[in-house]
């Protein structure tokens, strides 16, 4: 693949979490000049069709739908509502959201499972096609889940990288214009540099190799809820895992215009004694990202975490009152699906009724996007949290 020079600089290996990543040679003289290393940024044939569909969805007033839950977590929400985990429920379910009038006013992508890419509508028309005459991007889920990390302090490591590259071209094939790896860090259980260093490098090659199939690889090393930390060590944390992730994205040679991003919001640990406000909550949110993420990429949208619903616009309202380097939008799950199933509950004359409610909150969370939003009419069941600890996809 073709590449073109981007910058020429001293550079050393990486450090452990808390050293500088890149270290000048001292004490170098005209008899030992220090080594100059060229560092490539790939120009491959996708690269104009990756900046513009990472452009596409980090579009002005619209998110991301993430409906990629496993099966066996689809099956979850389902059972809440008394229906069996089979195909054609998980079917049905997404086809009503999927088939939304209007949701491409909102929505500018969604993340799909597997599954769910390769399905099609009751009547026989393909999901892909559904969201494409929505101007909605199809993305699909292409990690495979969290394992024990061996060495580690009872963390995990994202699985998933072997029979990717082969993997992300099929996807492509099928319709699917960017990707999504979830990995986690838990702040109870230290995290370990060891826990931070496999999370970044993990992240950075599903990037290069989803980049070189012509995906957008939503990057997502999720900071758990989890824990009564304070907001300022969740800061802590978020700036030491970014600052490593894109060490090893530049050393993986990913195209910052061609990626966006999936972070946690900078809030207290979800058993800490004190609630955060929306205004601190944009504060420190804002103050990470300002320090860690280059202006080059695109978008940054958030994942909801088990914020409740209102809780998750309100906090990207906050974000959007003055104007960011980046798209500040959303990529949530269950902060626009939770009413919508409660509505739906398995039953075909609920559908319209369920769509609605979806509408409603893809408009709150498009207009927090903008900055315009306010809760002022929203439904107590909007207001309740879905936080659940250790939560899996």
């Amino acid at each position: 693949m073709a590449s073109v020079t981007f910058a020429k600089f001293n550079a050393s290996s990486s450090q452990w979490i808390g050293q500088q990543s890149f270290s000048q040679r001292q004490g170098s003289s005209a008899r030992f000049p220090a080594r100059r290393v060229s560092v490539p940024i790939r120009a491959g044939s996708y690269s104009e069709e990756l900046v513009q569909t990472a452009k596409t969805v980090a579009s002005p007033g619209r998110g991301i739908l993430a409906i990629d839950e496993s099966n066996a977590t689809c099956g979850k929400r389902l059972a809440s509502i008394g229906l069996d985990n089979t195909e054609p429920n998980r079917q049905a379910y997404r086809q009503l959201l999927l088939t939304t009038p209007g949701l491409g006013e909102y929505i500018s992508g969604a993340i799909l499972f597997e599954e769910t890419l390769y399905q099609s509508t009751t009547d026989g028309k393909k999901f892909v096609d559904c969201l494409r005459e929505k101007k909605i991007v199809p993305g699909i889920k292409v990690d495979k889940g969290l394992v024990p990390l061996p060495g580690s302090n009872n963390e995990s490591w994202c699985q998933g990288l072997d029979g990717l590259a082969s993997r992300s071209a099929e996807y492509y094939k099928q319709g699917a214009r960017f990707a999504k790896w979830r990995t986690v860090v838990s702040i109870p259980c230290g995290p370990s540099a060891l826990a931070v260093k496999e999370a970044a490098w993990g992240l950075a090659r599903y990037a290069a190799i989803s980049q070189d199939n012509g995906l957008v690889p939503i990057v997502e090393p999720e900071i758990l809820l989890d824990g009564d930390h304070p907001i300022d060590r969740t800061l802590e944390v978020a700036e030491k895992v970014w600052s490593e992730v894109f060490f090893y994205l530049a050393q993986n040679n990913v195209l910052f215009e061609g990626i966006l991003l999936k972070p946690s919001m900078v809030t207290p640990g979800a058993e800490h004694k004190e609630k955060a406000s929306p205004e601190t909550i944009a504060k420190y949110t804002l103050t990470m990202l300002r320090r860690r993420v280059p202006p080059a990429v695109p978008g940054i949208m958030f994942l909801s975490g088990g914020q409740s619903e209102v809780e998750a616009t309100l906090n990207l309202n906050a974000m959007n009152q003055s104007p960011n380097p980046w798209h500040v939008s959303f990529s949530y799950a269950r902060a626009l699906q939770n009413t919508v199933l409660k509505t739906w509950q398995g039953h075909p004359e609920n559908v319209e009724a369920a769509q609605k409610s979806l509408l409603v909150r893809a408009k709150a969370n498009s207009l927090a996007q903008l900055g315009k939003y306010s809760a002022e009419g929203e439904s107590e069941e909007a207001k309740k949290g879905m936080f659940v600890q250790g939560y899996t996809y």
